[in-house]
């Protein structure tokens, strides 16, 4: 009996993973191809492994361009991991889309089912034993690996083998048979983490559920004798007649909720509203709540859609020194302890009719019980989940603008940006009074606002030539006004975009910094109200104060104070850095830079209302963002010995609360200053050391392109990497415009154009010929003069090959290759000083940079108005 238990667990476990659900008609079906084809409409699948940088990288795990012919498919496909050597995925990015794709599944094993470049899945997902790593599910929240911890994959233990199951629910998306995509996007890093992931699988084998029975309760229980390990995410899984699955830790006659789900909702992984560690000596308890009503024979635990399951896996971290990556507990050890469980076990959870899973070629019935109880709130709060990642087909981040400022977004959702051009902020910008001293080089003489196409990063339009010294910051209002500050002129201007006869508002005296009514230092942000046209100005690195003006300009009223303390109370600032209006609430917000948190004022009143502060901020805000229910923030660069990182942050604004962290995939942040976001779920980030805008979009939006809505089809979007092309046929561009787009022209995609190798190629010959002929001149030489000339023609040799490398020894110059052909700067080739998040030195320019000061600055002597 042990052993054919045993075996019964086995294929349990394996059925639990595949959902083997077999059709006559495709049980032998496979499509077996040599190679790897991608369709045209799998854009970005050609290349699935993409480098991030020395240690990461990113895998693209997609269906090679599937078509299912029938609903309620389950295409399976396999892809290896392409190092023998251990790594960790350390995070998931769904890309499909719930107009064609139910849920998907990725699996990590040793050898796949099938050798196909995909099959169907009834064929079953893995040879061996198949580890389960992700699921996603519509309208279900993204698994999130908390930091450091990760998936071990690779070398003598982990998994060989990513498989990803897909189960195409509704085809009627498919009609016009075009190809699907679909997949997941795994981030893998070669660095050792100091915490790894692994899944501890709780299920029944052994439960009957008779025929009419309104409530049978099946339950698993087991003693916990491992080392410790935390508990992070959950998902439960059962088949037509589960209502709801529980599970718990229970220690010492305490029950601990650890998950709580209706198993009819999309299964995938939920997040644990409270982290929960388990010990040895705890148990570990899962109740599954079942219904017979409807059935005429008795239902057992098994692998089809006529059979049942009770599976809760809980997803964990342990220490990499004591890590099990995989548990399993069948049993029921203590089925008295039982008798205490929570009521709360037995209440099943509602379940919205478009919410409801498929389950094999079954469909979910459309009654409801109308005595459920209301669901839990914290339901209500993944339901609010918003996540965003890098738009990598998006080419505006190779639009190498100056130092990125500010950036916002038009009435027309046009990206704008500000930026200095030639000119940095740097140790010898001002004095000790906040005066200008660089004068001498006059304004910007390109345009520092670009009007950006959202979709294709085209320059559209540019402006501001010839006006600003060091600009800093950009907002738009509902006219389509810009406002910007400029910390050099010490000045707020309004600009109309569409008119040449200059600032139709300034505010603020020319070059004279001061801290009256009529004179600013150094402002840094401006916001106006949308129903009054009020005029609020942060003011800013040298004074602590944010100012409110009349729409005409006239002063109205200041407040805020300088903090001096640790605990900085409210209403006092350190770097007032940005603003951002909450309209409908009578709001305005704060990032208060230096004290690292976001303060908020009711704008009639400028009675505080509350601060946001997370411990992840760091120690600064630089910028931050509002649309309907979300607040966005960026933070700088950690201080010494500090830990948190730069990167970018979505809050539930009503509650404060943290519930997305993003980072660029291109590139990286480095001083992240400005950020806009877009109730299409847009969002834009610009930086100041960079020199780079990202563009992040909403998980909702990054489903792939060849999934079509409703027999819409989305528009294929270039590559990340193509050249970017502003097409301006019948609006003449200035040129300055001109410029620009000259600048991205020379931004091509590694693979266009010509071949990497054809054009090293080309390179090397000409350095080939030069050395063979120094040498045949050198052996033509020496058998003529001797070896007396040998030092004279290393010294020859040397001074071609100087000529190559130009001065210095570091090789190729490009500086001042370019430096010496007209229309060209050493600019974006030579390093230049930019602004430093704690008056670091820098040790490659000397320079230091005085934006960012971390100590309280010297108050300014008032000037004259």
């Amino acid at each position: 009996m042990a052993g054919v238990r045993s075996l019964l667990v086995l294929v349990l476990v394996l059925h639990s993973s595949c959902l083997g659900f077999r059709s006559p008609l495709s049980v032998f079906k496979r499509f077996k191809e040599t190679t790897r084809s991608f369709s045209n409409e799998c854009l970005g699948t050609t290349r699935p492994v993409i480098p991030i940088d020395a240690s990461d990288f990113a895998l693209d795990v997609r269906m090679p361009g599937v078509t299912p012919k029938q609903s309620d498919t389950y295409f399976c496909m396999s892809m290896r991991l392409p190092m023998d050597e251990e790594a960790f995925v350390i995070d998931f990015k769904p890309h499909a889309s719930m107009d064609t794709v139910h849920h998907m599944l990725l699996f990590g094993c040793n050898m796949p089912s099938s050798t196909g470049s995909y099959w169907y899945c009834d064929e079953g997902t893995c040879a061996d034993k198949a580890n389960i790593l992700y699921a996603w599910a519509r309208n279900a929240p993204p698994t999130r690996l908390p930091k450091g911890v990760g998936f071990r994959v690779g070398g003598e233990t982990g998994s060989k083998y990513f498989v990803l199951q897909v189960h195409y629910g509704d085809i009627s998306a498919f009609r016009d048979n075009h190809k699907d995509c679909s997949g997941v996007s795994l981030h893998l890093t070669r660095l050792p983490q100091p915490l790894i992931a692994g899944m501890y699988l709780m299920m029944s084998v052994d439960t009957v559920i008779p025929a009419g029975e309104k409530v049978v309760n099946s339950d698993i229980s087991c003693h916990y004798k491992k080392y410790p390990m935390h508990v992070f995410a959950y998902r439960v899984h059962t088949h037509h007649l589960g209502k709801v699955v529980s599970g718990y830790r229970v220690r010492n006659g305490q029950w601990t909720l650890i998950g709580r789900q209706s198993p009819q909702l999309p299964q995938a992984f939920y997040p644990v509203e409270h982290p929960v560690d388990v010990s040895f000596g705890d148990i570990l308890a899962a109740r599954c709540v079942f219904t017979g009503e409807g059935r005429t024979e008795a239902t057992r635990i098994g692998g089809t859609s006529s059979d049942e399951m009770c599976n809760l896996y809980i997803m964990y971290y342990m220490e990499a020194k004591h890590a099990v990556s995989f548990m399993t507990c069948t049993q029921n050890v203590a089925p008295d302890m039982f008798r205490t469980i929570p009521a709360e076990a037995n209440i099943p959870i509602p379940v919205k009719s478009d919410m409801v899973m498929m389950h094999g070629h079954h469909k979910e019935t459309e009654s409801k019980d109308k005595t459920l109880l209301q669901q839990p709130k914290r339901e209500e709060v993944l339901e609010q989940d918003f996540h965003v990642e890098e738009s990598l087909d998006w080419p505006g981040v190779y639009l190498l603008p100056g130092q990125v400022s500010g950036v916002a977004l038009d009435p027309k959702n046009n990206l704008v940006i500000f930026h200095r051009g030639d000119h940095v902020w740097d140790g010898n910008s001002f004095d000790s009074k906040f005066v200008y001293q660089q004068r001498g080089l006059g304004p910007i003489e390109e345009d520092t606002i670009l009007v950006i196409d959202p979709n294709n990063a085209a320059v559209v339009q540019s402006s501001g030539k010839n006006l600003f010294y060091l600009p800093h910051g950009l907002s738009v209002d509902t006219d389509g006004n810009y406002w910007v500050t400029d910390v050099a002129l010490h000045q707020v201007f309004k600009l109309d975009p569409n008119s040449k006869e200059g600032p139709l508002l300034i505010l603020g005296r020319s070059m004279q910094p001061g801290s009256d009514q009529n004179h600013f230092c150094q402002p840094t942000d401006v916001a106006v109200d949308p129903d009054t046209g009020t005029i609020f100005v942060s003011d800013g690195y040298c004074n602590s104060r944010i100012m409110q003006f009349s729409p005409s300009g006239n002063f109205i009223t200041q407040w805020g104070e300088a903090s001096s303390r640790r605990n900085p109370a409210p209403g006092q600032f350190s770097v007032p850095h940005s603003l951002a209006l909450v309209p409908h609430l009578g709001q305005l917000c704060v990032a208060d830079r230096e004290n690292g948190r976001i303060q908020c004022f009711k704008t009639d009143t400028k009675e505080f209302v509350r601060e946001i502060k997370h411990a992840s901020f760091g120690r600064n805000v630089f910028a931050i963002s509002y649309i309907p229910g979300l607040l966005f923030a960026v933070n700088g660069k950690p201080y010494f010995e500090d830990q948190e990182p730069v990167q970018g942050f979505v809050m539930n604004f009503s509650s404060g609360e943290i519930i997305d962290i993003f980072k660029p995939v291109r590139k990286h942040f480095d001083m992240p200053h400005d950020i806009a976001a877009s109730e299409d779920g847009s969002v834009y980030v610009g930086d100041a050391h960079t020199n780079t805008v990202w563009k992040f979009t909403s998980a909702e939006k990054m489903e792939h392109r060849s999934v079509k809505k409703a027999g819409i089809e989305v528009p294929e979007v270039k590559e990340s990497q193509t050249i970017v092309e502003s097409k301006m046929e019948n609006n003449p561009a200035s040129s300055e415009l001109q410029k620009m787009q000259e600048k991205q022209k020379l931004i091509r995609k590694p693979d266009s154009g010509m071949p990497v190798v054809l054009i090293t190629t080309l390179l090397v010959i000409p350095v080939v010929v030069l050395l063979a002929i120094a040498i045949f001149i050198r052996w033509k030489k020496s058998r003529a003069f001797g070896a007396d000339s040998e030092h004279k023609l290393e010294a020859s040799s040397g001074r071609v090959l100087g000529k190559l490398r130009g001065k210095g020894s570091g090789g190729l110059n490009l500086g001042n290759f370019f430096a010496s052909r007209k229309g060209y700067s050493r600019k974006g080739f030579d390093r230049l000083s930019t602004e430093g998040s704690d008056q670091e030195k820098d040790e490659d320019d000397g320079s230091e940079s005085e934006e960012e000061y971390s100590a309280p600055l010297p108050a300014p002597t008032p000037a004259a108005s």
